[in-house]
């Protein structure tokens, strides 16, 4: 199982641009992301198949 929080922290603080999340992991990898304090900053962007891309944002979504 890989280290989501250490991956969502590399996105936060700009190390990586962005990061793709296959559809296997996807449900692991949300549970770490809708309890981040910082949770809105974060957009995910279907591709097809099911993986996720997701960035993160200087302002919070809305």
């Amino acid at each position: 199982m890989a280290d989501y929080q250490a991956i969502l922290d590399q996105l936060r603080n700009g190390e990586v641009k962005s990061i793709l999340i296959k559809k296997s992991d996807f449900l692991h990898f949300r549970e770490h992301l809708v309890n981040d304090p910082q949770f809105k900053h974060f957009r995910g962007i279907a591709k097809q198949g099911g993986d996720v891309e997701y960035t993160f944002l200087e302002n919070p979504r809305t």
